[in-house]
């Protein structure tokens, strides 16, 4: 499917810029927004592969990279920020109000793809801006770290963990149980946290792809 434009962009959050690359679709039906897990960045090999997929079912991305470079380096040693799902949430949701605001997606309808904590800040923006967010996929995330704010969720939302991340799978199906929104807790075969198996991170990418393209319908 041929590409409307791809660039790079400034996303003014604060009194901080963070960076991202918005690709858009010829007749994209919605814009996904990335909220990438710790250690990880726009240009996560991971994450753009997701992207592509997603795109090529004619939905908008947009990677963008929750801390600045300097936090980047701070979390590095100090392994805090990451954790700060308050911050990071707050950062996605000034990020979706910045794409409703610009002419060629603010009618588009909004989905998240959380990956780690960032499944996490996924859910509290979603919790926070309700009918904005029309649907959230955390891919191997902490949702049981979105905390009080699962209930408030509205947004259809898929979890998807590996199989053989059995920790994680606890803690997605403890909240899980808390969600109260439309909802799918979707194990794939084999996969460890990283989905760096034969296969599975495609299985996560076309899993993520049809559940946007269902729920991200424009009014």
């Amino acid at each position: 499917m041929e590409t409307v434009h791809r660039h790079e962009v400034t996303l003014p959050v604060g009194d901080i810029t963070l960076t991202g690359i918005i690709e858009i679709p010829v007749g994209a039906s919605g814009m996904v927004l990335f909220a990438h897990g710790s250690g990880s960045s726009r240009l996560s090999p991971r994450n753009q592969f997701v992207a592509q997929v997603i795109r090529a079912h004619g939905l908008g991305t947009l990677l963008f990279d929750l801390l600045t470079r300097e936090e980047e380096a701070i979390d590095l040693r100090t392994r805090h920020l990451r954790f700060d799902i308050r911050l990071l949430a707050q950062r996605l949701v000034q990020v979706t109000n910045w794409i409703k605001s610009r002419p060629e997606t603010q009618n588009l309808p909004i989905g998240y793809f959380g990956a780690s904590t960032g499944g996490a800040a996924a859910l509290v923006a979603a919790a926070e801006l309700g009918a904005t967010v029309q649907a959230v996929v955390s891919r191997g995330g902490r949702p049981d770290m979105a905390g009080e704010a699962l209930v408030f969720v509205q947004a259809p939302t898929l979890l998807i963990v590996g199989e053989h991340d059995p920790v994680v799978l606890q803690l997605n199906e403890e909240a899980f149980e808390k969600l109260s929104c439309q909802k799918q807790l979707t194990v794939v075969p084999g996969a460890t946290h990283l989905f760096e198996e034969a296969g599975a991170l495609e299985a996560v990418a076309h899993l993520a792809a049809r559940w946007f393209q269902h729920y991200l319908q424009p009014h």
